[in-house]
């Protein structure tokens, strides 16, 4: 899914409601992380829920490859937004990416509980951290 793809889906919800079924339903659509993937040096901290992100760097090709899971629903779902922000982007793209103002195209932090948008910021954290570290 594409960013733009996913702000034209949020704009065809009215109410905050129908938007957060949306989420959930874009949190279905996730591929699942295997379970021998969930390890401890990919598990999340900050977030309310538990969630492992799996970062996988293609040097040919310069992109990072991202993965969510986590076993709230609502969280998948929030994961499936900020892959359509950032997965298969270059390390230096992802590093410089304003999720700040994406998020707030979306009107999305101010809709979500503060330990929520906390473990919202703590994916997008994590993940911008391991592609400066690869574009450095």
């Amino acid at each position: 899914m594409t960013i733009d793809e996913l702000i034209e889906g949020f704009e065809l919800f009215e109410d905050w409601e129908e938007r957060y079924r949306y989420i959930i339903d874009l949190g279905k659509q996730l591929p699942a992380m295997p379970e021998d993937l969930r390890t401890e040096e990919r598990f999340v901290r900050g977030c309310q829920s538990q969630v492992w992100l799996l970062t996988d760097y293609d040097e040919d090709q310069d992109r990072l490859y991202l993965a969510v899971e986590s076993d709230a629903v609502i969280v998948r779902g929030l994961a499936a937004i900020i892959l359509a922000a950032l997965n298969r982007k270059t390390p230096s793209e992802v590093a410089a990416y304003d999720m700040d103002d994406f998020f707030q195209q979306l009107d999305l932090l101010r809709h979500l509980s503060p330990t929520r948008g906390n473990g919202l910021l703590a994916m997008v954290g994590r993940i911008k951290q391991e592609a400066a570290a690869l574009a450095a």
